[in-house]
């Protein structure tokens, strides 16, 4: 059965291991999540868990989600996510998903959405090269060539200025350092995509050995 939660990202810090190695790590407030719907192959045609996390003032929050919630007896919630299970049986509407689901050492792919970088250029945006900066030159952080001027257009994919960020990312294969299942805190191994405050998905490695 593949594991899952929702978090937080609270920032970055760093711990050491026993033997004295300083690993880079990202904290995360995983949880707690609460199974908002079952879904199974009979219904909806696969099986899945429908999971809630970090509670919303009722106000916020409109008459179908509300009604949504109230069918499993719980609050409404910011985030709601899905997760494909072998086994939908073994969970319990309502039931609470704690950080405890994973253990250290195990490995994780993490879903969050990039920092918006807003509209840049060639050179941040995809890494191009400048031009001479030499005086005149005119062409310093320019694009370049668009293509051959036979087409007399522009081909699809051209790789150009443009809003850059605010996409959705996974990071594969990060290894779960620490996790403290009282305070609902997972230390995951380097860096997650997203800004602090972001929601994270928290998911076992498709890649895992």
């Amino acid at each position: 059965m593949s594991k899952g939660i929702l978090g937080k990202k609270v920032g970055m810090t760093q711990v050491f291991t026993e033997d004295g190695r300083l690993i880079p790590v990202t904290v995360v407030e995983a949880g707690p999540c609460f199974v908002v719907q079952k879904k199974t192959v009979a219904t909806d045609g696969y099986n899945a868990i429908q999971v809630g996390f970090n509670e919303l003032r009722e106000k916020l929050s409109n008459k179908p989600e509300k009604g949504h919630f109230q069918k499993a007896n719980l609050k409404p919630m910011r985030w709601v996510r899905e997760f494909r299970v072998d086994n939908v049986d073994a969970f319990e509407i309502g039931q609470e998903i704690k950080a405890d689901v994973f253990n250290v050492g195990d490995a994780v792919d993490v879903v969050g959405v990039s920092k918006g970088k807003g509209f840049q250029g060639m050179i941040k945006r995809h890494g191009a090269s400048r031009g001479p900066m030499k005086h005149g030159s005119k062409y310093h952080r320019r694009t370049g060539s668009l293509g051959a001027k036979g087409p007399a257009r522009v081909f699809k994919g051209r790789k150009l200025p443009g809003r850059m960020g605010g996409e959705r990312v996974t990071v594969q294969n990060l290894e779960i350092v620490r996790i403290d299942a009282d305070k609902n805190m997972i230390l995951v191994k380097g860096a997650v995509p997203g800004a602090k405050k972001g929601l994270l998905v928290l998911k076992h490695s498709v890649k895992a050995k």
